[in-house]
């Protein structure tokens, strides 16, 4: 199968970098910002919800609020990601460079998350791995589902024959729904019982491809 392979999709949150602990810096400046400090996040709210769009995240986080005081506390924590994850990136996972690199030079590369617009932006600028891929989309950007959102990127840059690689349910769901195989990094943050391949952690995706 992986003879023919073209390219390579990877999620971003759990699977390349662990962001979590700059968004939660992040995101309870804005809650104190729009709640007065009535309530505050740790790192396990967030990595519970981590994987969902937006719309699902605001629901589990801050389900006492009402939809518009909910619409704006999301806004604010998200208009606030970009700016820390700038100043303060995040956590690569070991070897991502070098992996990266290796990889580039025999397929092509995306991102595929289901962050909100400029996020992945933000995380080119602070660890300067742009130069790896080739595209990325997001839900912030489309108001698509992640399986949408691999589809749309595949027929944008005429993909035949790509993978998925994440950590998470979801991204299983959407590597099922946009027809292609998935591989599980299971040093993530999610739980996931079905997959093509596992990777116990990133430099293993050399030995698969």
């Amino acid at each position: 199968m992986y003879q023919t392979m073209d390219s390579i999709i990877f999620d971003l949150d759990g699977t390349i970098w662990d962001s979590v602990d700059t968004i939660v810096d992040a995101w309870n400046s804005s809650i104190q910002k729009c709640l007065a400090g009535k309530m505050q996040l740790t790192r396990a709210d967030l990595e519970g919800v981590m994987g969902l769009q937006a719309d699902d995240i605001s629901k589990k986080l801050f389900p006492t609020l009402d939809e518009e005081l909910r619409k704006k506390v999301m806004d604010e924590c998200f208009n606030a990601d970009g700016e820390y994850i700038k100043k303060q990136g995040g956590q690569l996972y070991p070897n991502v460079k070098e992996v990266l690199s290796r990889l580039s030079k025999k397929y092509k590369l995306f991102i595929v998350s289901n962050c909100q617009e400029g996020y992945i932006e933000a995380f080119y600028e602070y660890h300067q791995l742009e130069k790896y891929f080739l595209d990325f989309e997001n839900a912030g950007r489309t108001g698509l589902s992640k399986g949408e959102n691999i589809k749309l990127l595949m027929e944008r840059n005429n993909l035949q024959s790509s993978v998925y690689v994440g950590d998470t349910a979801g991204d299983l769901k959407a590597a099922r729904f946009a027809g292609i195989p998935f591989v599980y990094a299971e040093y993530g943050f999610g739980t996931v019982i079905e997959y093509d391949y596992v990777i116990e952690r990133f430099d293993k995706l050399l030995e698969i491809f």
